[in-house]
């Protein structure tokens, strides 16, 4: 990418990103050293994603009418103002149940009010020739946080103390708010988007569903981002200790870790490869075939018991979640009409990361029941079957 106003957003976004990560290591490790609380456990899960089922196609409409830099701004300051929370109450050592669930709900809500009117901030930054790149490398940055976050938390805890560590994790948010006030990032083409509608708080989200119902590929995407979000989302990350557990090769924290690195991996290695070869065309069906091959890939690690075969398969795994995330993502900016990207992109988001809270029931609570084997491998063989008819719908439309 030569564009340097992406360049430099890139950086940010990883630092912001790493962030993001360093603050769950610190902060989980330590409120859980306190309260020893499934339940709050569970809070944290429902705190990080409800948020972008219920705001995200508000803030996609905030973002079409207002500067979205400046809601990207309020976004790390929310962040910001977590992590330090998070500082005073360990310094002080008077967190309460309810300190920490309200930190994790402004956690939770900063990430709203980021990553929609990011997506938006990419298409002003690259435009559309450039944006399905944009979008991949976005999702490596994304990738990078979540690999050298957890280790970067780590040093900071042993150097610095939880305490102070996490109140020095906030100037890794300082690069995404400076730059977007100091070097003052690209505006979007005001000749684009002529019409400024009201925010019409949930009321838009119908109004959305409606407008994109005429809009084969629109639709597709985001019942492509909602059903795999519902069924599988990323909750086998939280069951990898059961499953590196169940495969029994060596210590089961090395093998928990080297399955998570090797999904995350796959990912790393499908950004490089698409952003380089750039043969593979982004169409809806595309997209939904890459969705298919990784269920299929999270079907066959749920079903093997030999450890380097469920290596291979999570490292596919990584590949096509990423590469068909991004596809349907850059699909959905491309194809969003100019007047109501920020609530399209927002209902996408609404779809594929707000779904996440109910991935915990389908592939957790359910493993829980019926193992946690069982639970992925039913889940990835309905959204299979779910995937199929998609397809043959978006064909029939096509």
């Amino acid at each position: 990418m030569k564009s340097v106003p992406y360049r430099l957003q890139f950086i940010a976004y990883v630092l912001a990103m790493m962030a993001d990560n360093i603050e769950h290591v610190i902060s989980y490790w330590v409120v859980f050293q306190k309260f020893h609380s499934p339940t709050l456990g569970g809070f944290a899960v429902l705190s990080h994603w409800l948020p972008f089922l219920l705001f995200s196609v508000v803030v996609g409409g905030l973002a079409d009418r207002f500067d979205p830099r400046r809601i990207i701004q309020c976004g790390m300051l929310l962040f910001i103002v977590a992590s330090a929370g998070w500082g005073f109450f360990f310094i002080t050592d008077t967190i309460q149940m309810w300190h920490a669930m309200l930190l994790l709900v402004i956690h939770g809500c900063a990430g709203v009010l980021w990553q929609t009117p990011n997506q938006l901030l990419l298409y002003d930054l690259v435009g559309p020739a450039d944006l399905p790149s944009a979008v991949r490398l976005n999702a490596m940055a994304r990738y990078l946080g979540i690999l050298v976050g957890p280790a970067v938390g780590g040093v900071i805890m042993l150097t610095l103390g939880p305490s102070h560590g996490i109140i020095f994790n906030t100037l890794f948010y300082l690069p995404m708010l400076l730059w977007l006030w100091l070097f003052r990032a690209p505006l979007r083409d005001k000749s684009v988007a002529v019409r400024r509608y009201a925010v019409r708080g949930f009321a838009d989200i119908l109004l959305t569903m409606r407008a994109i119902g005429t809009q084969p590929v629109l639709t597709a995407m985001t019942w492509l981002a909602g059903l795999t979000s519902f069924m599988i989302g990323n909750a086998y990350h939280a069951q990898m200790p059961g499953f590196a557990g169940d495969l029994g090769h060596g210590d089961p924290g090395v093998s928990y870790s080297v399955l998570l690195a090797a999904d995350a991996a796959g990912a790393l290695l499908a950004g490089i490869a698409l952003e380089s070869w750039g043969r593979l065309k982004g169409t809806a069906r595309t997209a939904i075939t890459l969705a298919m091959l990784w269920s299929v890939a999270l079907l066959g690690f749920a079903s093997v018991r030999i450890y380097p075969v469920a290596i291979v398969l999570l490292f596919c795994a990584g590949f096509f979640e990423l590469s068909f995330n991004t596809m349907a993502q850059a699909l959905v900016q491309l194809n969003a009409p100019a007047d109501i990207r920020g609530r399209v992109v927002g209902l996408y988001n609404m779809a594929g990361l707000g779904m996440r809270a109910f991935s915990g029931i389908t592939v957790g609570v359910f493993g829980a029941v019926i193992g946690i084997h069982w639970s992925l491998g039913l889940s990835a063989a309905v959204l299979l079957a779910l995937l199929c008819l998609l397809y043959r719908r978006a064909t029939r439309k096509a």
